[in-house]
Formats: C-alpha cells, sequence, structure tokens
C-alpha cells in the first residue's frame, strides 16, 4: 500500500524531511496540522487554546479518518507529534497504511525546537533550552511506548544541518523497499 504516516516528536522533522522524501519519490505530501486548519480554519494550537486538547484530539483524527477515505494512493502524511498517543490512534494508523517513527534524543530535539518560533507552539512558549529539555524528555519518554508501535523506526542523525536531508533519504529508502 502506498500510505504511509510518520510519526515522532515535534521538530522531529515530520514535515520537512517528509515534503523532501514525497517531492523525491514523485509522492503527494499532507501536513495533518496544515490540513486541520484548512478544514477548521484554525491552527491547531489556536483550537486547542479555544476549545482544549480533548476536543482537539477528535477533531484530529477526524481529519485523518477523512484523509483516508479520499482513498489518495502514493502520500505521504506527517501526523501532530502526540497524534499517537490519544485512544486506539496507533490502532487507526496501522489499519489505514504504514508508520515511521522519526526517533530522535531529547537533547537533540530540544537545540532544533529552539530554531523555531515558539510562539507557534503554546506549551513551549517562552522557554530557554534548559527548560525545553526539561519538558521535553519525561513527555518524550511517555510517548515512546506509543511511538515504537509504529512499523518502523528511522533514527535521526543527530543535531547537524543536513538532518532533514538525512532522514528523507532513508525514508525514501524504507519506502522504496516496501512498495516495489
Amino acid at each position: 500500500m502506498g500510505i504511509f504516516y510518520l510519526i515522532g516528536y515535534m521538530a522531529a522533522g515530520k514535515t520537512t524531511a517528509g515534503k523532501l522524501a514525497a517531492d523525491a519519490l514523485g509522492w503527494r505530501f499532507a501536513d495533518l496540522d496544515q490540513t486541520f486548519q484548512v478544514i477548521h480554519g484554525y491552527t491547531p494550537a489556536e483550537y486547542i487554546r479555544a476549545n482544549g486538547i480533548e476536543d482537539f484530539r477528535k477533531k484530529e483524527k477526524y481529519v485523518l479518518e477523512d484523509l483516508a477515505d479520499m482513498g489518495i494512493e502514493k502520500v505521504i502524511y506527517a501526523t501532530g507529534g502526540g497524534y499517537p498517543c490519544w485512544e486506539d490512534n496507533m490502532e487507526c494508523l496501522h489499519e489505514l497504511g504504514t508508520s515511521i517513527y522519526l526517533r530522535w534524543k531529547a537533547e537533540d530535539l530540544a537545540s532544533r525546537l529552539m530554531l523555531t518560533d515558539l510562539s507557534e507552539r503554546p506549551v513551549l512558549q517562552g522557554k530557554t533550552k534548559d527548560e525545553l529539555l526539561a519538558f521535553i524528555k519525561p513527555q518524550l519518554e511517555a510517548r515512546e511506548a506509543y511511538y515504537l508501535q509504529a512499523d518502523y523506526v528511522i533514527d535521526a542523525p543527530g543535531f547537524v544541518p543536513e538532518a532533514d536531508q538525512i532522514l528523507a533519504e532513508q525514508i525514501c529508502q524504507l519506502i522504496k523497499s516496501k512498495t516495489k
């Protein structure tokens, strides 16, 4: 089947590496957070602030299921970082396609997140790198049990400038080997 879901923590490269991989394969790419915004008119952060995380998670799941119902093949989806950790979402991913966990060390994720606009991530807004790491470590440990239910795990190359390109190449290799 030609439907792949990238899972992993914030800043794992799901969107950036996913787009690069899809382009290299001549496939489609969809970021579920961006799709959520198109459908609901709010970014996930705005929606969570207004309606709470529980309501967001329900609507987020509907977005993924609606996309799956469209029957599009040869597509890579980037899920939200918390998507796999809610209710039976990992089972849902297994039913709908193939999941790939982009695994990073917490320290590298903190470094990557410091390069982003933290105001777009309400739970991280205003945090220093040390505060980010203190936030990420326990959350990543709690999520690991869900993430490791993925069909495949790709270990990140570490905090290097070409990390997203390396991940994209690994994603492409994996997809090519599974869709022959």
